[in-house]
């Protein structure tokens, strides 16, 4: 499973973008989704990726987010999105990866997740 995190705002998007950010569920600042690893999703990730940070999300990590960030809608059903906090300690930059947040951070996600719940 996948963990997509929409970095950017909303000021200056592409339409085309900001249709696949709405498919992806990512509709505000700081929003997560867990997606499976399927080919049609990967492609949508590879997409955006200029507005997202992504990565392979931990069984550990998943289940915390769950429990402090999941929202339970008729009874049992959790909402397919989580709201996160801004990390703690700041965004280093809006580059890629090595140097910044965005972009594929493989199985790294999981440091910055535990500081944006």
């Amino acid at each position: 499973m996948i963990a997509v995190i929409r970095i950017k705002g909303l000021v200056g998007i592409p339409i085309d973008i900001k249709d696949t950010l709405d498919k992806l569920r990512l509709r505000r600042k700081y929003a997560c989704v867990v997606l499976e690893e399927k080919r049609e999703l990967i492609g949508m990730v590879e997409k955006v990726r200029d507005y997202v940070a992504y990565g392979k999300i931990s069984d550990e990590d998943y289940k915390e987010l769950v429990k402090k960030r999941g929202k339970k809608i008729k009874g049992k059903e959790y909402k397919p999105f989580f709201r996160l906090h801004p990390p703690r300690g700041g965004i280093k930059s809006k580059l890629h990866y090595p140097k910044g947040v965005l972009g594929n951070h493989g199985d790294k996600l999981n440091a910055l997740l535990r500081r944006m719940l």
